[in-house]
């Protein structure tokens, strides 16, 4: 099998857009009081807007059965819209699907494009043919994905015989080897350890930093989220609840930010400005912890009204968590 030439696409050319993106499904579902089945329709996106540039990292958020996969699906050419129109690299993805097969790589969670029965290596090479890359340039790519993603203890072994963190990290490399333009993850660390999810995470980063790569990620670690991307879109019932800079997604939901500071000498109380509290005094009043609001007030500024107080020694400053946020979003229904 190979893959038909592609023409060049301009780099001003968006990465993904979406305009008025809907996707319904006919399902049948017994009525009330009655056991005849009648015919329903759901709708899993409604009127999604969505523009991505080149170059840009995106985390797409939401809990299971908000229109995430569905929307990834059409990405894809995998799912017709039922209206609305996408666009991905400059290109229709269910008429022009085997080019867009040339310029994207995409690791479903549920779903493998490794040879069940080959080792890992074949997989590569059978995928590399199929990109109609030379031998050369598989080997050079893959010696950078088996280093990167630390492959090597495995590269021989069936991937039937991988464990789940081992055929995830396998599966990203075979996303990568064609050195797409956009890259679209479904539960990239999934299964895998803290480390070798560090390492996933670092070597996306190097990647995408040296080939401009455009990233579309989904996950529901928000640790993913907070160290590959700097926009977030969350997506709620199959429309988007919020889409901006990470920063600005804390800022707009007004979570307060935690400062812990360590005095010099203890100290049972600190007089504090009125946008921030004090949440415990611990180690007999040498530690405090503060709560404040990023919007109202400055961490000088908070500083500055404690060192009129005290001597601070030690100090550390924590972000309220994506994924505390991405919950209280869903707890306002939908809205931020």
């Amino acid at each position: 099998m190979t893959l038909e030439s592609t023409p060049h696409i301009p780099s001003e050319v968006p990465a993904v857009e979406l305009d008025g993106l809907r996707r319904d499904y006919t399902v049948r579902a017994a009525a009330p009081g009655s056991r005849r089945r009648r015919r329903q329709v759901v709708r899993a996106v409604d009127e999604i807007t969505l523009r991505i540039e080149r170059g840009e990292a995106v985390g797409f958020v939401g809990a299971n059965g908000a229109g995430k996969s569905t929307t990834i699906k059409m990405l894809t050419g995998i799912l017709q819209p039922s209206a609305g129109s996408v666009r991905v690299l400059g290109r229709e993805p269910v008429p022009e699907r085997r080019r867009l097969a040339r310029e994207i790589g995409v690791v479903f969670g549920q779903r493998s494009q490794l040879w069940w029965d080959l080792p890992l290596r074949d997989s590569y090479r059978i995928l590399g043919a199929m990109h109609r890359l030379t031998d050369r340039a598989v080997g050079e790519r893959l010696d950078r994905l088996v280093e990167g993603l630390d492959l090597s203890g495995f590269l021989d072994r069936p991937v039937r015989q991988l464990s789940l963190g081992q055929r995830m990290r396998g599966e990203v490399a075979a996303a990568l080897l064609h050195s797409p333009a956009l890259v679209v993850l479904d539960e990239p660390t999934i299964g895998l350890d803290m480390v070798s999810k560090e390492g996933l995470r670092r070597f996306l980063r190097e990647d995408r930093a040296e080939r401009g790569t455009t990233l579309f990620l989904t996950t529901h670690d928000m640790g993913d989220v907070e160290r590959l991307c700097e926009r977030i879109v969350v997506v709620n019932t199959g429309t988007i609840a919020y889409d901006g800079p990470l920063e600005s997604f804390r800022a707009r939901l007004g979570a307060p930010r935690e400062l812990v500071v360590d005095l010099a000498a203890p100290r049972e109380h600190l007089e504090l400005p009125s946008a921030a509290r004090t949440l415990a005094v611990e180690a007999d009043g040498i530690r405090h912890r503060i709560a404040f609001s990023g919007q109202e007030l400055t961490v000088p500024a908070l500083l500055t009204a404690i060192g009129t107080q005290a001597e601070v020694s030690d100090l550390s400053l924590t972000e309220p968590a994506i994924e505390d946020l991405v919950r209280q979003i869903y707890a306002r229904g939908g809205g931020i």
